[in-house]
Formats: structure tokens, sequence, C-alpha cells
């Protein structure tokens, strides 16, 4: 299995000060956040990709994806373009983060590039219905 998986963490989100519903306190990895369950770990993306729009007016996945995933620290292009492969999604295509159609394949291909695995979609769905969106 993968971190993100054993974390119940499959977007890999790393530990800070900001709180998720659902995550647990303290977490026993040193880097990344640990989810009580995968439904609360992807209730987080969903979140926290729902921050970037309305607090830093993120709208798209490259600009999204580029926070998310800072070529510091990763393959930034690539993961772009993997993820906009998996959901036809264009890269600078205005996203509505609170729309199930949209996030559900958007959180799956993420779930995919960070894990390395097909993800859930019935735990990625009750993860989106957590949100309360």
């Amino acid at each position: 299995m993968s971190r993100g998986t054993d974390n119940c963490n499959p977007g890999n989100i790393r530990r800070s000060k900001i709180r998720y519903k659902g995550e647990l306190h303290p977490s026993t990895d040193a880097a990344f956040k640990q989810f009580e369950s995968m439904e609360w770990g992807y209730r987080a993306m969903f979140v926290l990709l729902d921050t970037y729009r309305v607090r830093y007016s993120l709208n798209t996945l490259r600009e999204m994806i580029s926070r998310y995933a800072p070529p510091s620290e990763n393959h930034t292009g690539l993961y772009i373009d993997m993820v906009c492969n998996m959901t036809g999604i264009e890269p600078d295509e205005v996203i509505n983060t609170r729309s199930r159609k949209t996030m559900v394949p958007i959180v799956a291909a993420m779930s995919r590039v960070e894990n390395g695995h097909a993800a859930d979609r019935e735990q990625i769905e009750r993860g989106f219905d957590l949100t309360g969106f």
C-alpha cells in the first residue's frame, strides 16, 4: 500500500496548522496528515481545492495543482497533464470546486497520481458528501 493509503490521506496532504474534520491528532507520520478513514481524507482534498478557489482565486487545474504539488517537490507539469488526461478537463478551464460532477473525477485522478493506483469511487463520493457542498 502507498503512504497516502496507509494514512487514509489519498491526497498526501502535508501536516500543517490547518485542522480538517476526521483528522487524527496527533499524526504518527512526521510529514503527512492522517485521517480516520479514506472518506475523511477525500473530504479534506475537496475542502482544500475549494479553499484554493475561494481564498486564493485559483480557478483552473493548472493553478490549483501548481500550488498543491509545487515544482520544488513534484513534476508539476506531468501531474497536471495526467489529471487533465484522466478527466478530460483542459488545464486552463475554469472549474467549479463545488460541483460533484467536476470534482469527483478530479480528486480520483489526483489520488491516482499521488498513490499509483485507482481510487475507490464510492469512497470519493462519500467524501464529497461529507463536505456539505
